[in-house]
C-alpha cells in the first residue's frame, strides 16, 4: 500500500533519502526556532481619512505573518523589533542543498516606505502586484518563496488596506542582501524553507 506522507521540510527526514550513508546534508546545519505571528510595527501617524484601511491592513500583515520573513532575524527566532518589516539579512533557500551545496536564496525585502532600501520608489501598482502575484519590481520576476499563490485571493480592499499601512509605516533604512542565484557561494546566513512529498504517492 503505498504511502501517503506529506513531509514538511524538516531536513532531518530527508536523510534517509540519501544514497551515501555517510553523507549528512546536516552537518554544517542547525534547527531553529522559527517566529511565526509577530506584532505589526504601529502606524507613523495617519490621516483620519485611512483610519480605517490603515487599521484593517495591520491586522491583515500580522494574520498573513509578513513579519516572520520580512523582520530581521524572525527567520532564526530572534526578531528584531526595531527592525519590523524592514527586510532580513538571513535568507532564505528555494533549492534543494540535497542537490547543490550553494542553493539559491532570496533575502526578504524591507516593505517599510524607505525611499532607497524599502518599498517607497514602489508604485502602488508594483505593490499589488507583489502581494497578490508574488512579482518582483524589476522584470515581473516571481518571488520564489513569497506564499503569493494564497494572497492572490484577497480581495481589492484588503489588498488596498495592506497598502495603505505600509505606505503609513515609519521608513526603516536597512539594506538586505542581494539575491544568490543557485550554484553560487554566499557569506550571508539563511534557512531552508520547502516541502517534499515520498516518492511513492
Amino acid at each position: 500500500m503505498k504511502r501517503s506522507a506529506l513531509v514538511l521540510a524538516a531536513l532531518a527526514l530527508l536523510m534517509a533519502c540519501a544514497a551515501d550513508t555517510n553523507f549528512n546534508p546536516l552537518e554544517d546545519y542547525e534547527p531553529v526556532a522559527f517566529s511565526g505571528v509577530l506584532d505589526a510595527p504601529t502606524p507613523d501617524g495617519v490621516p483620519a481619512e485611512n483610519r480605517a484601511a490603515v487599521t484593517r491592513g495591520e491586522y491583515l500583515v500580522e494574520l498573513l505573518g509578513c513579519g516572520a520573513c520580512h523582520t530581521d532575524g524572525a527567520l532564526i527566532g530572534r526578531p528584531d523589533a526595531g527592525r519590523a518589516l524592514a527586510g532580513s539579512r538571513i535568507g532564505i533557500a528555494y533549492t534543494s542543498p540535497l542537490e547543490n551545496p550553494n542553493p539559491g536564496i532570496l533575502f526578504p525585502p524591507n516593505i517599510t516606505p524607505d525611499m532607497e532600501t524599502g518599498i517607497g520608489r514602489w508604485s502602488d501598482q508594483q505593490i499589488m502586484e507583489a502581494i497578490r502575484a508574488g512579482l518582483g519590481r524589476h522584470a515581473g520576476r516571481r518571488i520564489m518563496v513569497m506564499p503569493w499563490q494564497g494572497y492572490s485571493r484577497l480581495s481589492n480592499d484588503d489588498a488596498r488596506a495592506i497598502l495603505t499601512y505600509l505606505r503609513s509605516l515609519k521608513p526603516v533604512r536597512h539594506r538586505v542582501p542581494d539575491d544568490v542565484v543557485p550554484g553560487t557561494a554566499t557569506r550571508d546566513p539563511y534557512v531552508h524553507f520547502g516541502v517534499y512529498r515520498s516518492r511513492d504517492i
